[in-house]
């Protein structure tokens, strides 16, 4: 089935209407994005049971943007009566008009922007989804992942807990202008599995791993499979050992190569910090920054994932950019506003946090073509090496190219063969170019991952996947 759009931003958009219109009177640009999602949380551990309605991306609001004299301002509020427009329409000019007043009064200097363009569009996107988060019987969600829980306490060796996630949003958004009218609906849902046993060494060792896409609560079922490769990798962890740091020959799985993709290129080529001349990548735009093997997408329209939306929340319509071309650096992604003022097109990366927050350029799919090689020839291939396996985090710094991934764990290769050694955890450094530049082999594998949250320095969270194949590189290992 389709998933419905909300019954309630339909019964606002009169209202709406007449506030952009009212608005339109005394600004050049006006734009309103209304947004209405749902969903649940559920969280069961063997100390906890947590079942909510909420979670980061439920919210209810709307957001006025205006532009006059190449000045753009905002206005948020979710406290209204859509039967009388009126008195937000009031309400919100005043806010706006303080704005005003108050970079005049201070003399801030700020970005001048040319209008944002609003070129007729109409647009009404309903995804397929078989489970809706408002539909789910969270009783017997609860029942199924508690059993899921004590499960894992039975086959996991060493388990002190086991804990199940589940997360499903319903995300409906509109946006308006005097010639753009824009709707959509999807579903995106994600579960993870994670089990703590301590080691003979006085720590604690951590498994985990999830399932993610867009879709409702069917995708769940996914999480018993992953439930059933937790006690083996739970034996490798347990039996791991340090690695000794240096140089290697590595093999990233999909997880980790998404990882990659997204610290080196991701956040080093989002443009809104090309205005702010606080990214390397401005600097080479078509030079090269990777091996002949390194293409790299990014965009809503990439794949079908946690965050494959029809628009942005600028109403600019999801993309798909060719980043890397054949390790050509080509492009940046970019919002609304940052394309304005660099002289190029939005590329649909313009994402809010929430309804109450402002826009930022900001990731969605990021990852890398598939090559053509085979897994057991790439393994065949490494001297001495190692197989890197389960993203934890990583960070990077665009001003200077440096990246830093934490890893689960690594599988030894010794003469082309895998020794059956696990080094964990592993802390994977590298100079980006470098890293990208030694890039030699890739599979014909593709994997998506959005189990994770970004954000843009410390805060401003949002929804983002990536992936690639398995990568054959170099990379110092910790």
């Amino acid at each position: 089935m389709k998933a419905p759009f909300s019954p309630w931003l339909d019964a606002c958009l009169p209202s709406l209407r007449q506030i952009v219109d009212g608005l339109g009177k005394e600004y050049e640009y006006v734009s309103i994005l209304a947004t209405d999602s749902c969903g649940y949380n559920v969280s069961i551990s063997q100390a906890s049971k947590s079942v909510s309605n909420s979670n980061l991306t439920t919210e209810r609001g709307c957001v006025i943007r205006v532009c006059r004299s190449g000045l753009f301002s905002e206005a948020a509020f979710n406290d209204w009566n859509p039967e009388k427009p009126q008195e937000v329409l009031d309400r919100v000019k005043k806010n706006l008009a303080a704005q005003f007043r108050l970079l005049e009064a201070s003399g801030t200097l700020v970005y001048e922007t040319p209008l944002l363009s609003d070129e007729p569009l109409v647009l009404f996107v309903e995804k397929d989804v078989e489970i809706l988060p408002e539909e789910t019987d969270l009783e017997a969600l609860t029942e199924t992942m508690t059993a899921l829980s004590d499960e894992g306490m039975r086959t996991i060796p060493g388990a002190v807990d086991c804990g199940i996630r589940a997360l499903s949003t319903h995300i409906s958004k509109l946006f308006l202008t005097k010639n753009r009218f824009l709707r959509q609906s999807y579903v995106y849902t994600e579960g993870t599995v994670v089990a703590f046993s301590p080691s003979k060494d006085g720590d604690t060792k951590l498994v985990y791993s999830g399932v993610s896409g867009c879709g409702g609560t069917e995708i769940l079922e996914g999480l018993k499979e992953k439930l059933a490769e937790a006690p083996k990798t739970m034996e490798e962890m347990l039996s791991s050992e340090r690695v000794v740091p240096g140089e290697y020959e590595i093999i990233a799985d999909p997880g980790i190569a998404g990882l990659i993709a997204h610290e080196a290129f991701g956040h080093g080529v989002e443009m809104d910090m090309f205005v702010k001349k606080r990214a390397l990548g401005a600097e080479y735009i078509g030079k090269r920054v990777g091996s002949d093997l390194v293409t790299m997408h990014e965009g809503a329209l990439c794949a079908e994932s946690v965050t494959a939306y029809a628009f942005d929340d600028e109403g600019t319509l999801a993309g798909d950019v060719t980043e890397i071309d054949h390790g050509i650096l080509k492009t940046g992604i970019c919002d609304a506003l940052s394309a304005a003022r660099l002289g190029v097109e939005p590329t649909g990366n313009g994402k809010r946090q929430n309804y109450s927050h402002k826009v930022y350029t900001r990731m969605t799919n990021t990852l890398f073509e598939p090559g053509t090689d085979s897994l057991e020839d790439m393994i065949a291939s490494v001297s001495h090496g190692y197989l890197l396996r389960g993203t934890e985090s990583g960070m990077e710094d665009p001003k200077h190219w440096g990246i830093q991934c934490i890893i689960s764990r690594g599988y030894e290769i010794r003469d082309g063969k895998l020794t059956g050694k696990v080094a964990a955890p592993l802390v994977m450094t590298g100079y980006v170019p470098d890293l990208l530049g030694n890039i030699s082999m890739a599979s014909r594998d593709l994997a998506v991952e959005g189990n994770g949250y970004c954000g843009k320095g410390y805060k401003e969270m949002v929804k983002v996947a990536d992936g690639g194949p398995y990568l054959k590189t170099k990379a110092r290992l910790g």
